[in-house]
């Protein structure tokens, strides 16, 4: 597929564009209304294609919550081994199109490996993720980020107190949700490890702060989010924080989603995921 239309989507599904523009703009990309209708299914996450991990699996347990984060109710997707047992945690952080199937299949693909983990809704404080797509995105644009770092320290605490829980708590998050794990390990001194997907990368004046473990993915033909690497990386290693950054390339912004066919990438995804899992074994399984 054309960058060119990659790019155009990746503009329209981070804010300051209508659907009537980008569809427009699509039209004029591909040379006529029956081509840009026909390249919509490919473009838009399917989220019929979520469950590598169905709901019903035998071998985890889910169940929806609501934790305090200071005076704030928020809500999450639970999900824990179906063993009772002590396990190792994990906050997951949604992209912005709100707490949707695929991010509930990443916590539950979590569970099957071993952990207790939260896909945290974090438009339940203003009403919910709502099914229309970019109603969701829209909602995002309106919060406040020191909120959203608030809600985020609240499901690390709520982990960590949660019965199933060895004490050890992570997070990992995507594209929007990449951008708030940042956010969380200059503000979380307590948290054990961070994994970020293409996320928006904190100030470089903040890294100081960071006392987790990260470990960074990057798309290689992402050149919006790649365009922070060097100022990020550089504030790393002049503030000696233990750090492991891979860039994927050809890979496209949000390689993970296996619900959207024009920017999956299933070689890039298993590799990333397999460091995903190994860094967590390494850092919250003690």
């Amino acid at each position: 597929m054309d960058q060119k239309i990659i790019d155009l989507y990746d503009t329209y599904t981070h804010g300051g564009m209508s659907r009537r523009t980008f569809f427009d703009k699509l039209v004029m990309l591909t040379g006529g209304i029956a081509a840009a209708t026909a390249l919509l299914p490919i473009l838009e996450n399917n989220y019929a294609k979520a469950d590598m991990v169905p709901e019903t699996d035998s071998r985890i347990k889910t169940e929806l919550v609501t934790f305090k984060a200071g005076a704030q109710d928020v809500k999450g997707y639970l999900v824990r081994p179906a063993a009772d047992g002590k396990y190792p945690s994990v906050v997951v952080v949604h992209e912005n199109r709100g707490l949707n199937p695929h991010t509930k299949d990443v916590a539950r693909r979590l569970a099957v490996a071993g952990y207790l983990s939260i896909a945290v809704d974090f438009l339940s404080p203003i009403g919910g993720t709502p099914s229309d797509q970019d109603k969701a995105r829209d909602m995002i644009g309106t919060l406040n980020a020191s909120d959203v770092t608030n809600w985020a320290q609240g499901a690390v605490a709520y982990l960590r107190g949660n019965a199933s829980s060895n004490g050890k708590v992570g997070a990992v998050g995507f594209c929007w949700g990449g951008g708030v794990i940042g956010r969380l390990a200059v503000a979380e001194p307590s948290l054990d490890a961070a994994v970020v997907y293409y996320g928006q990368q904190p100030p470089a004046e903040e890294v100081a702060k960071i006392q987790a473990p990260l470990l960074l993915n990057y798309a290689g033909l992402d050149e919006r989010i790649n365009a922070g690497i060097p100022a990020f990386e550089d504030a790393l290693k002049k503030s000696g924080k233990e750090y492991t950054l891979h860039i994927y390339e050809g890979a496209q912004h949000a390689f993970l989603n296996d619900t959207n066919e024009a920017r999956y990438s299933k070689e890039a995804a298993d590799l990333a995921w397999s460091r995903t899992l190994d860094f967590f074994k390494q850092h919250l399984a003690g």
